[in-house]
């Protein structure tokens, strides 16, 4: 027995010494190492403490037992052993430090739960280490165990085994995490990463339930998890805010003290002030990167530490390969060396994996709150910007900053890194190589830097190009956006074609510039994916060429190609990163720029209760920029409480802007604003939102049931609501685009009054409602029995028919009061308001007592729908007004019951997000339209250049394997001679196959493009009105360009991948054919996770671009609505608005990018999978491979983990964006109108040539189901006889006009001109040889030419003509650039009505169809469109539909329109003396 011992203790000490020092010891000193530091972090980050629970209690309890197993070992031993104790006293230490570091965790474990600590990476990684370092010791024991049968010390063997399996229990244990503390609140559908464990975060397992239940079923808006706390815009806003305020304020102060500095002041030279100002822009932008680092720049930099220790285990791979190489080719060496090299490759593969995404997990997340601080600072500072800053940045810009400019700091914070990284990563490349090679490294290094300036110069070029493809793109954007706007106006005309083959002009010289581009980015990617082949040829050549005894061996080549590969990686991202660095440079400083603009001051209008009066102006002069002219000069106003002011004056004079005055919205140059109370505030230009009715009148307040009734009732909306689909549930569509002008502004007047405020500022509030409309407002609001009689009312007026009722009426000029007091003393002074009073009042008088804006008669509200408003570019439902109007009248409320309110009320449809894989129809599609004769020599190509660096790989293996004879190997030069023609070979494969596919990529990009512009023009006007104009432009902008660029992008990745990872399984299986059996269930498991992910992911990214649109839409309302948005003092409310949509579009963003990183760190634990096996079966081979075949499986499997993520990132990303194919055919199946052109039309060219129109029992409706707007009319309209068209709200005057242009189609009988029934006809031709004068004046951005006439079919000569018929000869005659100035914003709206009215003194046909528009032409402007049309249309048809009646006076008939039908039609004079109901609207209007 004591024999047995003793052999049996020899065993153990010369198997074990290390075991029980190195190996038991290593775990200890890492936990008693760590734990100060450890106790220190949590006592500084502690939170609240966790009860007892059932897995805390088990970690203590299997910790007791360690413990115990320790304790006993060491009384064993003492008792036992004690005559060998001399010798190796280290026996009898390693049970107790064991013990005693087992009964330190347990004091950690209790330590963590009174801190709140639910994971511990610390002790898990203590635990680990443990079961690792036992793994040694344990083969021992089994091995002894195995050979004594148990016996002789069974005791010993059971205990190690025990502790063996209690530490593997404990590892499991720590893989979870501890419950979270009773009491916390929980949000609804939490983020589940807050209660993972340490390894399910650094794997993303908690991620997995997600992906799951996106496999399962669809994922909606409802199954993603609420933001997390520091991800909110709440969170990160409510510092940053405040740190941006002080930081820019400092930097203000700088700049002011500059610009004091010296005396120079504005004396500067030009060259220095643009100096001052680019400082100016930079520091802001650097003031903006300072205050985002502060508050982002911790966790930044814990991602960066990993991405260093990421680097460490990359570099540290090519060494192991080395070893393994090493091992390989010695005879002698032991097995075990062997496996311990392919598990340490495995390893390190798999850590590197785990720290590169943690890394870009944090840069994400760094990432996403940098997008959520600017779009808040973005949005918050849009509600405070002035007039000046604001005409500086339109709202395409400040939605650009959102969109464009923070996804460049998203990208910038990913890639900043390898800035700085890059070059210490390619300095350590060359490093190892010259360790390898020698100086023939130094060849690589040349090759490197001749592909740098190459590469170098072809990006500049492509930016060169980028920038003039984005200047066609943006010019085409532009001219999509205007025809979207103005698409009835283009109905009208038959001016489509005209307009398509413009934008298809901009599209050619886009795609050209994107084919330039394409095609030297070709060259870019040969070169780059060649660039490791072109590296080692170099070295490799210089290296057997200086001398013949350098050999090339498998290390040699093997380890040279893995740095190279690793080289790879810092020379791609280095340019990218330089350039989004660059890009993010130029974001900051238009972001700085932007946040930096001027602000309203608070205190330009004081809030002082102690003055006389509610508003008290003295002597203020105010202007709209601080440098610019003063619009207000030498104002002194004192407004009494209560007091009704009308404030007068021409186009221009300042109304408006002194009420902007009062609100503070100008620049105060000197004297002082006081009011007093809260102020409501109606616009000129009613603003409102993309909601309900009722949302827009309660603007956030509550709703109290009688008030809101009788504000309804005093702003004439009730007949209005009735008429409705879903009444006051009714959504309003983009910028109020299906009310009438005179709706909107009555809406907006409802919302001022339900506020119950203090003072009312109107500016022209009844320029669009109709007359009797206007009357009602006056005598139920404003006036003196109005609501608001007991009020401060300050209105801004152009008509004079209420000022008679004025307190006290201002009366402006130039920028000044010329006169003050009442209508009385004004009158009696004999003044300049007397003259304008007596010359106008005529006419005015002659038509109603209502003011001069509403003289509109009757029907101004159904009109203002007749066409889009220029002012305020409404989108494209132009119709919507009149349909509302008319399709149910009051008396038929049973209609109304059929359908549910809800689904009634919604107009515009959101984009849907779809739902499920991509179809495979989809491909075949965007493949059809490449065509196959494309498609055949790609993968032709494909196979070519894999085959290719397949042999080249094949054959260095060869070289590698080739015998040493006397020092030397033989043909050398032949063998390189080979190795470069093979490399080259697939240099040209790769351009090839690059430039195919983008080219293929462009011809589908055009078809495609061409027919979705084709489908949206051809579409009806109720199209336009139910899809939001956003959504169209979505599809022209981002789904274009996905097509043009995106996915031929994704193909060559996931296509050069493919063949890649085919080549490298050929190359694995050559060498170890066993590993098919590893492989084949590799795969199986790869396609499983693939097609999880690929199913969540593409639903996630729809679901985010879903959400994206309602950021945008909100934004641009806020832009344009931010003066009411003050007046009222809702800032707050629509800033939580913009965090609450950003938080929504956040919450699916996030699990986007953790999607693709749980994707990743799977597939890369696969991929090391397969460099495992190839190692383990390589060394299990040794005996039958040679090192170069060896090299080349284990170096190749290293590039897999690579390819497969790659592989699955490509093709999501063409999954992705071909749903952008999906989405420009969406439109496809939409219904059309009739063909524009029949080919075997007989139409004459000079039809019509009487001009009759004939209407036989013709009825027309808006949708199908709602009730005809037009029930059987009959009219016939004679040769030059002049119709007047007359009738209250929604009586059908302007369907009329849609029936004849068939705008909308008849639902029954026909329209017959000259006898020809125009539903046969080409709309065209049906549209061109008809001519109307719309009510709203829409012009185009281009030459005063093209908006007369886009088809170049008349001379300058007739153009003049019509110009000066039109009153605008010398107008034109003015312009720089006569008939090719371009157009802008710059022509008032009497002028705009002047040149649409040239155009129908151009086109001269015999039917003229006149929308009489007075909306806010003033009175001058008014007269010449009349006596014009007199004079010139005189041998013409015309039908005038009226909103004056004196305008239709001396018609030959007047036809009188209620509720779809005709109820009178005579000669005016006739139907005055019937005394019928046109009888009774003249009495209205004091005409008789």
């Amino acid at each position: 027995m004591a024999h047995g011992d003793t052999r049996l203790d020899l065993c153990q000490l010369s198997q074990c010494h290390n075991s029980h020092t190195v190996l038991v010891w290593a775990p200890c000193v890492y936990l008693w190492v760590c734990t100060p530091f450890y106790c220190l972090h949590l006592y500084c980050n502690g939170q609240s403490r966790l009860p007892l629970s059932p897995l805390c209690s088990a970690k203590l309890l299997l910790g007791f037992f360690l413990a115990s197993f320790g304790f006993v070992e060491f009384f064993y031993i003492l008792l036992e052993r004690n005559q060998e104790l001399h010798r190796h006293l280290v026996f009898l230490l390693s049970p107790v430090i064991r013990s005693l570091t087992v009964v330190l965790a347990m004091g950690l474990i209790q330590w963590e739960r009174a801190r709140g600590c639910r994971s511990s990476v610390v002790l898990f990684l203590y635990w680990l280490l443990g079961v690792l370092c036992s793994l040694v010791p344990l083969r021992a024991n089994i091995q002894l165990a195995v050979e004594q049968r148990l016996s002789p010390d069974i005791v010993h063997h059971l205990a190690y085994f025990s502790c063996f399996a209690l530490q593997l229990a404990q590892v499991f244990l720590s893989c979870f995490a501890d419950q979270a503390p009773p009491g916390k609140s929980v949000p609804k559908n939490a983020c589940p990463v807050q209660d993972a464990s340490f390894l399910s975060k650094i794997l993303f397992w908690w991620f997995s339930g997600l992906v799951i239940k996106g496999y399962r079923t669809p994922l909606q808006a409802e199954d993603l998890w609420s933001l997390r706390e520091e991800d909110s815009s709440e969170k990160i806003l409510s510092d940053l805010e405040e740190e941006w305020t002080s930081a820019r304020t400092k930097l203000q102060q700088e700049v002011q003290h500059l610009g004091t500095g010296g005396a120079l002041g504005s004396h500067l030279p030009e060259q220095a002030q643009l100096l001052r100002k680019l400082q100016k822009e930079q520091s802001s932008g650097f003031c903006l990167l300072r205050t985002l680092a502060r508050n982002f720049g911790p966790y930044f930099l814990s991602g960066t530490l990993c991405l260093v220790v990421h680097d460490a285990f990359m570099f540290s791979i090519p060494q192991v390969l080395s070893l393994l190489l090493g091992f390989i080719r010695e005879d002698d060496a032991p097995l075990w060396k062997g496996y311990f090299y392919a598990s340490l490759l495995f390893l390190f593969s798999c850590l590197q994996s785990v720290f590169n995404h943690q890394y870009m997990y944090s840069c994400f997340s760094v990432g996403m709150r940098v997008k959520t601080a600017v779009m808040g600072l973005v949005y918050r500072k849009s509600l405070v910007l002035t007039s000046a800053a604001r005409r500086t940045c339109t709202v395409g810009e400040i939605v650009n900053l959102v969109s464009a400019d923070t996804q460049k700091l998203m990208d910038f914070v990913v890639y900043f890194n390898a800035v700085w990284l890059a070059p210490i990563e390619v300095a350590l490349c060359l490093f190892f190589l010259w360790q390898l090679l020698g100086p023939s490294a130094l060849a690589g290094i040349t090759t490197v830097i001749l592909i740098f300036p190459l590469n170098g110069f072809i990006a500049k070029k492509r930016s060169k190009l980028q920038e003039i493809q984005m200047k066609y793109m943006d010019g085409r954007i532009k001219l999509m956006n205007e025809i979207l706007n103005g698409i009835k106006i283009l109905k009208f005309y038959a001016w489509e074609k005209a307009f398509l083959e413009q934008v298809l002009g901009y599209r050619e010289k886009e795609l050209r510039a994107l084919k330039k581009s394409q095609i030297l980015y070709s060259i870019s990617i040969a070169s780059f994916n060649s660039s490791s082949f072109l590296i080692a040829f170099s070295m490799f050549g210089v290296y057997v060429l200086i001398d013949d005894r350098n050999v090339l061996d498998a290390q040699k080549v093997f380890v040279s190609m893995a740095l190279i590969n690793i080289l790879k990686t810092p020379l791609s991202q280095l340019p990218f990163a330089m350039s989004t660095t660059m890009q993010a440079v130029v974001s900051l400083k238009r972001l700085g720029k932007f946040l930096c603009q001027e602000e309203l001051k608070p205190d330009s209008v004081s809030r002082d209760p102690l003055k006389l009066g509610d508003v008290v102006i003295d002597n203020g002069t105010f202007s709209w920029s601080k440098d610019g002219p003063p619009c207000l000069k030498r104002i002194s106003v004192r407004i009494p409480r209560g007091t009704l002011v009308a404030v007068v004056g021409h186009v221009g004079s300042g109304k408006s802007s002194l009420l902007s005055a009062i609100l503070g919205e100008t620049e105060r140059r000197s004297g002082s604003v006081a009011i007093k109370g809260s102020v409501a505030y109606v616009p000129q230009q009613a603003w409102i939102q993309n909601a309900t009715v009722q949302d827009n009148v309660l603007f956030g307040w509550d709703r109290k049931k009688s008030w809101y009734h009788r504000v309804l009732e005093a702003c004439a909306l009730l007949p209005d609501l009735d008429i409705l689909p879903a009444g006051d549930a009714t959504e309003i569509g983009e910028k109020g685009l299906n009310l009438s002008g005179g709706q909107k502004q009555r809406v907006s007047l409802a919302r001022a009054v339900y506020r119950k405020a203090d003072l009312y500022l109107l500016d022209d509030p009844l320029s669009a409602v109709d007359a009797h409309v206007g009357q009602h407002i006056f005598e139920k609001v404003i006036g003196p029995k109005g609501m608001l009689r007991d009020k401060t009312r300050v209105m801004a007026t152009h008509g004079m028919s209420f000022l008679y009722h004025a307190d006290l009426i201002l009366v402006l000029g130039d920028g000044e009061v010329t006169e003050s007091g009442s209508y009385q003393e004004l009158m009696s002074r004999d003044g300049a308001f007397a003259d304008f009073v007596r010359t106008f009042a005529g006419s005015e008088r002659k038509e109603c007592s209502i003011p001069r804006g509403s003289r509109k008669s009757c029907s101004r509200l159904s009109m203002t729908d007749f066409m889009p408003s220029s002012r305020d570019l409404s989108q494209e439902q132009l119709i919507g007004g009149d349909r509302n109007s008319v399709s149910m009248p009051e008396h038929e409320p049973d209609i109304e019951q059929e359908q549910i309110p809800e689904e009634l009320g919604k107009l515009t449809e959101a984009d849907k997000a779809r739902i499920g894989r991509v179809k495979l129809e989809l491909y075949v599609e965007y493949f059809r339209t490449i065509g196959l004769a494309f498609i055949v020599p790609i993968l032709f190509l494909y196979a070519f250049q894999q085959a290719a660096s397949l042999a080249y790989s094949y054959w260095l293996s060869l070289w590698a394997d080739e015998p040493v004879v006397n020092g030397t190997q033989l043909n050398t030069d032949m063998k390189l001679g080979v190795y470069g023609a093979l490399g080259f070979a697939q240099g040209i494969a790769i351009f090839g196959t690059t430039v195919a596919i983008s080219i293929g990529g462009i011809m589908a990009s055009r078809q495609l493009h061409l027919e979705l512009l084709r489908n949206v023009l051809r579409s009806p006007m109720s199209f336009f009105e139910a899809t939001p104009s956003g959504n169209l432009l979505n599809r022209f902008a981002k789904e274009i360009d996905a097509i043009d660029c995106m996915i031929p992008d994704g193909l060559k990745m996931a296509l050069g991948y493919v063949f890649k990872l085919m080549e490298v399984c050929v190359i694995v299986l050559l060498a170890t054919p066993f590993a098919a059996v590893i492989m084949l269930p590799l795969a199986l498991l790869y396609a499983f996770v693939q097609s999880f992910y690929v199913a969540t992911s593409c639903q996630l990214r729809r679901l985010e671009s879903v959400s994206r649109s309602p950021i945008y839409t909100h934004f641009n309302e806020t832009v344009q609505g931010a003066s009411v948005i003050r007046a009222f003092g809702e800032q707050r409310r629509f800033v939580l608005e913009a965090d609450r949509r950003v938080d929504h579009n956040q919450s699916s963003y996030f699990p986007r990018f953790v999607a693709t990183r749980w994707l990743a760190v799977n597939l890369e634990f696969l991929g090391n999978g397969i460099v495992l096996s190839a190692a383990v079966l390589s060394v299990m081979g040794k005996d039958t491979l040679s090192p170069g075949i060896v090299g080349l499986a284990v170096s190749h499997s290293l590039q897999v983990t690579g390819i497969l993520s790659w592989i699955v990132r490509s093709w999501t990303d063409v999954e992705n964006n071909i749903v952008s194919v999906e989405r420009v055919k969406e439109y496809a199946d939409t219904p059309k109108e009739a063909e524009w052109a029949l080919e075997d039309s007989s139409l004459s060219p000079s039809w019509p040539q009487a001009g009759t129109i004939e209407f036989r029992d013709y009825g027309l409706q808006y949708r199908k189901g709602l009730e005809l707007a037009l029930k059987g009319i009959s009219l016939h309209v004679h040769e030059r006889e002049k119709i007047g068209i007359v009738g209250r709200t929604g009586a059908g005057k302007s369907s009329l006009a849609l029936g004849i242009f068939r705008i909308l189609e008849a639902a029954k009988g026909e329209i017959y001109i000259d006898g020809i029934n125009i539903a046969e006809l080409g709309l065209h031709d049906l549209r061109s040889r008809i001519t109307i004068i719309p009510q709203d004046p829409v012009l185009f951005s281009g030459s005063l030419r093209m908006n007369l006439d886009p088809f170049d079919a008349y001379s300058d000569e007739e153009v003049w003509k019509a110009l000066e018929l039109a009153h605008l000869k010398n107008f034109v005659s003015g312009l720089p650039d006569k008939l090719n100035y371009e157009l802008a914003c710059t022509v008032f709206l009497g002028q705009r009505q002047l040149v649409c009215l040239a155009r129908a003194l151009l086109r001269k046909t015999r039917i003229l169809v006149l929308d009489e528009a007075t909306a806010a032409v003033d009175l001058e402007t008014d007269a010449l469109i009349q006596s014009t049309i007199r004079s010139q249309f005189e041998d013409c048809a015309v039908l005038t539909i009226a909103h004056r009646l004196n305008t239709v006076m001396d018609y030959t008939k007047v036809i009188v329109m209620d509720k779809g039908h005709i109820v009178e039609m005579d000669s005016p004079s006739n139907l005055i003396a019937q005394s019928g109901q046109f009888y009774r609207m003249c009495r209205e209007a004091g005409l008789v």
